[in-house]
């Protein structure tokens, strides 16, 4: 199989040759057809707690959910993700793990789409406002020995721990992980600087949707948004859906952190649903509004998660002129890569999985007309 389009970098005409689920050979065409569309590499979601009505953290959590958010997400482009798991009881977590697994076994698609899964919690802060919606009577500090026993069901499928260097032994226990080949994210916290300084010489990798999942109010400095953009060895994710974060924080995350930012989209069940008022099973009734933004019912001043894709977030940056449409996918695809890895990420280069998307761009948005999942076309605009 062959396909063409626009490198999305260099806008030059390119051929990319697709044999066994990898990208067999890579030709820069001197003549293009009148039309092409863009080609990128799929996007990649470190933070997917659910989508189109399938929650990842609810007991009734089935394989064939878990695959179909996999052929949803391929509508929006995204070729890989990390299914999110949140703070829930023991036996919750070791459910959704195991059904996440036998998904994987069960198709093929879901076993190429799923990175790994993304543990973020219970190992976080118990104070409000940092806690976010997580549940804190089931908050707890880290445990190295718990946390094996959900490795273990998972296979080692957990590839993401998000937790707060707060409590007594989070060093010890990054240092862990990080030797374990688990990546450390810093998030929920209510850390003092020397915590957060001392994580990330134990090995912490990453900040989770900085600037959400904090208290409302922080003292001017030193605060611990501060001291993670300062941290030159940690990257930073955030939630750029146009509601999670002003522009102004964006744009300082961007200039601060302009190799080491990542986009993420953080999106719960609702993404993906009509607009409407719904029941959530954390935070009560939500109201998801005709623009996008998912609030409380009762107290609408208040989010109440994610309610859109990653390819939203790219669309807002590009439109918004805080990116380049190539710093946006980048940070979208490749970067994230980087980040689980440690190394730079190449763009279509032979031998790499075919994890391919194929967009047009009109006006300020990007429309995905095809997206290949190693080396199979998993969707077309056709059959929308």
């Amino acid at each position: 199989m062959h396909v063409e389009g626009l490198d999305y970098q260099s806008g030059k005409p390119i051929r990319l040759g697709i044999k066994d689920g990898k990208i067999a050979d890579v030709v820069y065409l001197l003549k293009a057809k009148k039309y092409l569309p863009v080609i990128a590499p799929g996007l990649v979601d470190l933070q997917v707690n659910g989508y189109g009505g399938v929650d990842f953290n609810t007991t009734q959590l089935m394989a064939s959910d878990v695959n179909r958010v996999v052929q949803m997400l391929a509508k929006q482009g995204v070729t890989t993700f990390f299914p999110t798991l949140i703070t829930n009881t023991d036996d919750s977590i070791r459910k959704a793990l195991a059904t996440i697994v036998l998904a994987c076994k069960t198709y093929p698609e879901a076993a190429s789409a799923i990175g790994g899964i993304h543990l973020e919690g219970p190992f976080i802060s118990k104070e409000d406002g940092a806690r976010g919606a997580h549940d804190p009577q089931l908050v707890q500090k880290p445990d190295w020995e718990l946390f094996q026993q959900w490795q273990t069901v998972a296979e080692e499928k957990i590839k993401i721990i998000t937790l707060s260097p707060e409590w007594t032994g989070s060093d010890e226990f990054i240092a862990r992980c990080t030797k374990s080949g688990v990546v450390v994210s810093i998030g929920h916290t209510a850390a003092t600087p020397e915590q957060i300084d001392r994580a990330v010489k134990a090995g912490g990798r990453l900040s989770t949707h900085l600037g959400n999942g904090t208290h409302l109010m922080l003292p001017r400095h030193p605060n611990y948004i501060w001291e993670q953009l300062a941290q030159d060895k940690l990257w930073t994710s955030v939630i750029a859906d146009g509601f999670h974060l002003p522009d102004s924080f964006l744009k300082i995350i961007f200039k601060v952190k302009s190799e080491t930012a990542i986009l993420i989209s953080d999106c719960t069940y609702f993404a993906g649903l009509n607009p409407g008022t719904y029941n959530s099973h954390i935070g009560g009734e939500v109201m998801l509004s005709p623009e996008g933004r998912l609030s409380l019912a009762n107290q609408p001043n208040l989010l109440a998660g994610s309610a859109q894709s990653l390819l939203w977030c790219v669309n807002q940056v590009v439109r918004k002129n805080l990116l380049s449409l190539k710093d946006a996918w980048n940070k979208a695809s490749l970067k994230p890569l980087e980040v689980l890895t440690g190394k730079s990420q190449s763009v279509f280069k032979a031998g790499e999985p075919a994890n391919l998307v194929l967009f047009e761009q009109k006006q300020t948005e990007i429309n995905i007309l095809q997206t290949i999942l190693s080396g199979e076309i998993v969707y077309l605009h056709s059959d929308d």
